[in-house]
């Protein structure tokens, strides 16, 4: 049974829910978000605060109750604050520099990648070997830093490559003769 889904959502001020059936829009400063409410489970909006409960009591509708309850967290915070990642290049000559919507970057290969930055997010390099990824939506700014990672991963053995900022990189050791 998920303990999360008991806990309710606390709205902040200035944020608009609305719930039409079995869909969900939430409205801040920062932006809009709709989620598809599962079949499964009831929200309840009561005194400025997200109710999540099943509809049923089976393992899968408790499941998704707790999945629920924190993607409706993640979009009540992300429509106030925001969400970011930051991105570090590291390796001799590995340079990003973001130009309007599109980022360039070079990685060591024979060519130059620009990387075009969807809707909802901006990507910001405060220096040549940082990137910046942030916007309103968790899991487009997830899916958007996991992209410009993909271009160059961290190797094992010297750890080039671009990796998150508090990513740990296992170095592995040279072969010995």
């Amino acid at each position: 049974m998920s303990r999360i889904a008991k806990s309710p959502v606390p709205l902040s001020s200035g944020v608009d829910v609305k719930l039409s059936g079995q869909s969900i829009s939430v409205k801040g400063p920062k932006g809009t978000l709709e989620f598809a409410i599962h079949p499964h489970v009831k929200v309840v909006e009561e005194d400025a605060t997200l109710k999540v409960s099943p509809q049923q009591e089976s393992k899968q509708a408790w499941a998704m109750a707790g999945t629920t309850r924190a993607l409706l967290s993640n979009m009540v915070v992300g429509v106030t604050k925001g969400f970011e990642r930051k991105l570090a290049l590291v390796g001799i000559g590995y340079r990003a520099q973001a130009k309007g919507r599109v980022l360039n970057l070079t990685l060591g290969y024979s060519h130059p990648i620009d990387y075009k930055v969807p809707e909802g997010i901006e990507v910001n390099t405060p220096s040549p070997t940082e990137i910046v990824v942030s916007g309103y939506d968790k899991q487009k700014v997830g899916q958007v830093a996991a992209e410009i990672r993909g271009f160059r991963r961290p190797e094992p053995y010297k750890g080039k490559g671009i990796r998150y900022a508090d990513e740990a990189v296992v170095r592995k050791e040279a072969k010995k003769k």
